[in-house]
């Protein structure tokens, strides 16, 4: 099984204070949430996070997974890319996650996984919107493992992935469940006035 790797390390900034991934979903942090539903697939989990004492690894104690400290992450999802994937196992695929995706469920993540195997000729398997908007999760290919290690900026992985959309299989996955993030209180607000 490949690895999953949660991107955690994000400053929450327009909580105004509150910790997005911190946040209670269904009894459980929404932090908790990913990283047990990606336990749930059997691959190995990593969690990326500021250092490793940062408050949300107190989250994640009573589950078994590998928490990676990327001091770089002030500088926005490229540095958390950088300094995470750089300490993943060597020469393997690797899924990606974002931390604050709140619909997202495990057979999400297997459906994805199972887009792996089904098209090998891929380079990148990608969650999509149930309208084809890309999203989250993303694997990627072994072979592009180099290319993490010069990503710049707060786009993340888009500089690597934009050239690639021939070699991209997408997985529509239910709703908005690859893109639903919520960033502000209101949001929290809002989502829980309709999933509840």
């Amino acid at each position: 099984m490949i690895p999953i790797l949660i991107l955690a390390a994000g400053s929450s900034s327009r909580m105004r204070g509150a910790d997005k991934l911190l946040e209670d979903v269904g009894g459980e942090t929404l932090l908790h949430r990913q990283a047990r539903h990606a336990l749930g697939t059997a691959c190995p989990v990593y969690v990326a996070l500021p250092a490793l004492n940062h408050p949300r690894a107190q989250a994640l104690a009573d589950l078994p997974i590998t928490i990676l400290a990327v001091p770089d992450a002030a500088e926005g999802m490229s540095g958390t890319l950088r300094g995470a994937v750089a300490q993943l196992p060597e020469d393997v695929d690797f899924m990606m996650v974002l931390g604050d995706l709140v619909a997202l469920e495990k057979a999400d993540l297997a459906a994805v996984l199972a887009a792996r195997a089904a098209y090998p000729d891929a380079l990148i398997w990608r969650g999509a919107t149930a309208d084809g908007k890309p999203g989250h999760p993303v694997i990627f290919a072994a072979s592009l493992r180099a290319q993490f290690a010069t990503l710049q900026g707060d786009d993340g992985g888009a500089a690597l992935v934009k050239p690639l959309r021939d070699r991209t299989h997408l997985v529509n996955l239910p709703g908005q469940r690859a893109r639903l993030d919520l960033d502000t209180p209101e949001d929290w607000a809002d989502w829980r006035k309709t999933s509840l």
